[in-house]
């Protein structure tokens, strides 16, 4: 590992940390608010939720002021590996059972429609650097055909999704690991530069006439009253309508809302060049082999790998998850030999504990865009629509969301029970693993005995 590498698996929590901000465009100014400021909304969060309401807010004619405690998209919207995918963290399954399948099929509709609002964006603004690439691959590590086919009819026959159930034949084909069985494949899904989105988004934003503020916290809000207001270090906000578009980071002004977020910090990894990668992946797309952490994979420069796993409820060491990262690919494509990891590094997302997004209003006039963990991209898309929607226009469609109301995530024990559930659904796929390729080596062995 070189001295580059080690310097940026130790480097701070901010959008320069990672391989993102090697290949980003130049961003925006944002400055530090330092005056008090009257606005028709403001919007606490830079991230892409943020960014979003701010968007769309602004496209209505409305004023609006945006602050962020440290770097705009500095955190899990400019870290993540940019896979923009259909539905939720959630479920199709745990949707209808708690929702019933009308209502379900709505929230899911919704969810496509933040997919086709990203990709509408980056092709309407011509967004340079963000690369979309169309196509996702859900794959079962576990040969169970019949799950499949519930979840592929309960997509396609149901909800009306575009999906097609790829037998284990056909996976591997593309797929070139014996690790994977059947899949599912969205066409429609895709993957981009995450960081150069939330940027893209950012001077659309300004050049609506919003302001965005950098290194500007949320002190104190105080929601009482038709003007509320928001205290930073060097200024005051006044503005009718308040939306709390942070994630895990909403503590010191938000605190009821944090206590309903359980964070849980994720690990990227991008490999050093790998000459023979084609050997092993002859799929561009966006690849998932889990319902869990583990793992999410896409190919970036044409020859890395970018890969996420190792979820874990408290920030662990990325030098440590790097090292497990190897092994995983070592163990998924041994015909890629030994693969080094050049650039690493760690982002924390926000659950709500029914996994789905928080979003509406929390008290007159106070809004929450939330918890979008594990499917962020098209989530807050959506998020940032409903919220604009419902202020300016007083649309209700956010009422769809009212059956995943703000629950106490249950602190640190609520923290502590989220990962050992995550040790326990990674130690069995891995005793899985192991079976399988245990008889695999059996085979081998008794067929060049």
């Amino acid at each position: 590992m070189t001295h580059e590498s080690i310097a940026e698996i130790t480097a701070p929590p901010d959008r320069r940390a990672v391989w993102y901000g090697r290949t980003a465009v130049a961003p925006p100014e944002f400055p530090t608010l330092t005056f008090d400021l009257d606005v028709d909304v403001c919007v606490i969060g830079g991230g892409l939720a943020g960014l979003t309401v701010a968007r769309e807010v602004a496209r209505r004619d409305w004023s609006v002021a945006l602050i962020e405690t440290s770097h705009i998209a500095g955190q899990a919207s400019g870290r993540n590996l940019g896979f923009v995918l259909p539905g939720f963290a959630q479920s199709a399954e745990r949707l209808v059972e708690r929702c019933g399948l009308a209502h379900a099929k709505a929230l899911w509709a919704l969810a496509e429609d933040g997919v086709a609002y990203v990709r509408n964006t980056v092709l309407g603004l011509a967004m340079p650097g963000v690369d979309p690439v169309e196509g996702w691959l859900d794959v079962a590590k576990i040969d169970n055909p019949d799950a499949m086919m519930r979840t592929l009819t309960l997509l396609a026959h149901d909800f009306g999704v575009v999906v097609e159930g790829w037998p284990a034949e056909q996976v591997r084909e593309r797929l070139k690991s014996d690790t994977y069985f059947h899949g599912l494949y969205f066409p429609h899904a895709f993957h981009i530069h995450p960081l150069n989105y939330a940027l893209g988004l950012a001077t659309d934003v300004q050049r609506r006439g919003a302001r965005l503020f950098e290194q500007t916290p949320a002190l104190h809000i105080d929601p009482i009253g038709v003007r509320k207001r928001v205290s930073t270090p060097k200024g005051k906000i006044r503005a009718n309508h308040i939306v709390l578009a942070g994630n895990v980071q909403l503590q010191q002004s938000a605190s009821a809302l944090a206590t309903t977020i359980l964070p849980m910090t994720t690990y990227v990894a991008v490999t050093h060049p790998l000459p023979d990668l084609a050997d092993a992946i002859a799929f561009a797309g966006a690849v998932s082999d889990s319902r869990g952490s583990d793992f999410h994979y896409r190919i970036v420069d044409s020859n890395r790998l970018m890969w996420s796993g190792g979820a874990t409820a408290w920030a662990g060491n990325p030098r440590r998850q790097a090292q497990r990262i190897k092994r995983a690919i070592a163990r998924t494509y041994p015909q890629l030999g030994q693969v080094e990891i050049e650039h690493m590094w760690s982002g924390t997302m926000g659950f709500a504990v029914h996994r789905m997004p928080l979003i509406g209003e929390i008290s007159p006039g106070l809004w929450v865009a939330s918890g979008f963990g594990g499917h962020g991209i098209n989530t807050t898309a959506m998020a940032g629509q409903l919220i604009a929607r419902a202020v300016v226009d007083r649309d209700d469609t956010w009422r769809l969301f009212l059956p995943y109301e703000l629950v106490w995530a249950g602190g640190s024990l609520g923290r502590a029970a989220v990962q050992i559930g995550t040790w326990a659904h990674r130690g069995l796929e891995y005793a899985r693993s192991a079976k399988r390729t245990g008889s695999r080596s059996s085979r081998v062995d008794a067929k060049g005995q």
